[in-house]
């Protein structure tokens, strides 16, 4: 059995590209469950409930819809897990009341004060920073493998690290335009 062959400059680039796709993504899913004006049915994904003596996330004992852009609506598939659903939303830290009929929970949007729109706005920003940092350490890594790289120049070696270094900036530039967004989506009034 012949051993691998050792990873190239090209391997060490893509990989360095597939981590920083992996830290925009991560950061483009936190997003979704920051609350703005608008209802959308991610903004309940964290919520977890008490049902069947263990603690799930609300959507595997629920559905959630967002009939309107000021409402979502929560249907649990049991109906003996109305409260303990209630309860779940009530303990989450979106700042949300729900009211429930029986058969349905509604639960209306309040409009965010502009307290809370700032409060928002910070954690947007650490969401980000934290993708900035796993880019950061995805461009370090790799670095660092393409100074251990055997048998390449160092102009290929130079050149490398500049695509890498590119990349890093594509990618930072990415999570800026996400956070612009965000933000304008959530100071929007």
């Amino acid at each position: 059995m012949t051993p691998a062959p050792a990873p190239t400059l090209t391997d060490h680039l893509k990989h360095a590209k597939q981590l920083m796709d992996k830290a925009v993504e991560a950061v483009k899913r936190e997003f979704s469950t920051v609350r703005t004006g608008k209802a959308t049915t991610a903004l309940l994904d964290l919520v977890r409930v008490e049902a069947y003596g263990n603690e799930m996330p609300l959507t595997q004992v629920a559905s959630v819809a967002a009939p309107e852009p000021k409402l979502l609506t929560v249907q649990p598939w049991d109906k003996s897990l109305m409260k303990a659903v209630e309860k779940g939303i009530l303990a989450s830290d979106l700042g949300l009341t729900p009211s429930n009929d029986g058969n349905i929970i509604r639960i209306p949007l309040p409009p965010l004060t502009e307290e809370r729109r700032k409060e928002l706005v910070k954690v947007v920003h650490k969401f980000a920073e934290e993708g900035r940092v796993a880019i950061r350490h995805a461009r370090t890594e790799t670095m660092n493998k393409i100074k251990k790289t055997e048998h390449v120049s160092s102009d290929d070696q130079k050149h490398a690290e500049k695509d890498v270094q590119k990349v890093h900036d594509e990618h930072l530039k990415a999570v800026d335009a996400v956070v612009k967004a965000k933000e304008a989506e959530i100071m929007e009034v």
